[in-house]
């Protein structure tokens, strides 16, 4: 296969033969210093099977946003290649955020507490560019900068919103609190949108019973143990 794009936890690889798209999901983890953190820019470590059971989680709640009508670009899995089959299409450089509660770099940006209630949910998006920090970007400046086209914001913010209300739900019956989370989103050549990337505790943030928010190598041994 050819490579098209290597990130910090998967590669985008091309079956030039059947011209199929598939992500490789790698063993590496997002952190700084050892400590994992779903939000941070740079891979904090490795941990052998993390990209199987990435792909296992990820294959679970892929499936799962399709029986609730929310379109993915998920068209079936190899767990044992590791190996995702999906949708070819264009993915700007873009972070759908969902936020919950008050966390991580809101706190910092903000100046705010932890574990400040949304009600409704607090809803951003950021342009995915490690070298400026990820900022903060509108609709207007999507669109400037031609990375949207009209209506694709909205619609985006939609999904987004769509996908917190399944993911919610499906983690509170594994009891686990979600307190924010990101996704990425693609658009095909008519311009309709789906969920793209992955759906795995490399994208949430979530507290569990006793109040503690587990890393994301604790939280997939703990989702990977309720869903098998």
């Amino acid at each position: 296969m050819k490579e098209l794009y290597d990130g910090k936890t998967k590669t985008v690889l091309l079956d030039e033969q059947n011209k199929e798209v598939h992500l490789l999901f790698k063993d590496s983890a997002t952190g700084e210093d050892g400590v994992f953190d779903p939000g941070s820019n740079t891979v904090g470590g490795s941990v052998e099977g993390k990209g199987k059971i990435g792909l296992t989680i990820s294959k679970y709640f892929f499936e799962l946003m399709e029986k609730n009508e929310i379109p993915t670009h998920y068209l079936g899995a190899d767990v044992e290649k590791g190996l995702m089959k999906v949708r070819q299409l264009t993915v700007p450089n873009l972070e759908f955020v969902l936020r919950y509660f008050t966390a991580g770099s809101m706190c910092r940006r903000f100046t705010l507490p932890e574990g400040l209630p949304f009600d409704p949910p607090y809803l951003e998006v950021t342009l995915k560019d490690d070298e400026q920090g990820d900022p903060l970007i509108t609709d207007r400046l999507c669109q400037m900068k031609g990375i949207l086209k009209p209506g694709q914001f909205d619609e985006g913010l939609d999904i987004l919103t769509k996908v917190g209300e399944v993911l919610k739900v499906a983690l509170a019956e594994m009891n686990l609190t979600l307190i924010d989370f990101k996704i990425e989103i693609g658009y095909d050549e008519s311009g309709k949108m789906y969920v793209v990337d992955e759906i795995t505790p490399d994208i949430w943030r979530v507290k569990d019973e006793a109040g503690n928010i587990p890393n994301q190598i604790d939280c997939a041994q703990l989702i990977l143990a309720k869903i098998q």
